[in-house]
């Protein structure tokens, strides 16, 4: 895992930095009535990065966990990131994804092994921990920046 969290700070330094160049009314655009904006896109990835930080927790202190799904479009709704200014969704991306490189760099070997359910789908934790960062990667084509440089995770359930 000291690779993934490498290059998962890597990414996100990276596109961090990019993303800083965007205005405030091109990340608000939408491009279609029923896509998301940046901003809306980086809240996706915001709330993907507070659920996976209770998962790589919570699988480590435990043989096997099962946790309950998402749905994405209630929770970008919900917590109304296209009202949100831009640079405090960069910075919150960007300072939880950095937390979570510390914690995967910290997971023990023996714990990746460990069996967890999402919405019922089996996982490992190794998985999850993968799987997150192959999705963070897909959404992040979506939004303006250049991270093509850096090592492409397998996004497997997406």
């Amino acid at each position: 895992m000291q690779q993934v969290a490498k290059d998962l700070r890597a990414v996100v330094t990276k596109a961090a930095g990019q993303m800083r160049q965007v205005g405030e009314k091109d990340a608000a655009q939408k491009p279609g009535s029923e896509e998301w904006s940046n901003k809306q896109v980086l809240g996706h990835l915001i709330d993907s990065a507070s659920n996976n930080h209770q998962r790589f927790i919570r699988a480590q202190r435990s043989e096997s966990h099962d946790f309950p799904g998402y749905d994405q479009n209630d929770w970008v709704a919900l917590q109304a990131y296209q009202t949100k200014p831009w640079t405090q969704l960069v910075t919150l991306w960007e300072v939880l994804n950095l937390h979570l490189a510390d914690i995967i760099e910290w997971i023990p070997e023996s714990k990746l092994s460990t069996e967890c359910t999402i919405a019922g789908k089996p996982w490992t934790l190794g998985e999850i921990v993968v799987g997150y960062f192959g999705h963070m990667q897909a959404h992040l084509d979506d939004l303006p920046v250049d991270v093509s440089d850096i090592k492409r995770y397998p996004y497997p359930r997406g």
